[in-house]
């Protein structure tokens, strides 16, 4: 994910593209995922992650990672799975 590793991230949730010069704000779900993404962890142990914090329903905590890892890669920001 060496892409990620090159956003500019603060802890309020801007995020800096330097290689496109976009900018994006985000939220405190998305900000979770996108660190533990950069991080390494894979969706499952965000998913855990993001229900210990936010004490969501799994099935809307899974869903929302797959809905911001799709963002994540029309912005090209992450690889499509083959």
């Amino acid at each position: 994910m060496q892409k990620l590793d090159q956003l500019a991230v603060n802890s309020e949730g801007f995020v800096f593209d330097p290689s496109s010069g976009e900018s994006f704000t985000l939220n405190p779900v998305a900000l979770t995922v996108l660190n533990g993404l950069r991080d390494g962890l894979k969706p499952g142990a965000i998913a855990k992650k993001l229900h210990a914090e936010f004490e969501g329903c799994p099935a809307d905590v899974e869903a929302d990672i797959r809905d911001f890892m799709g963002q994540l890669k029309n912005l090209k920001l992450v690889a499509a799975a083959k």
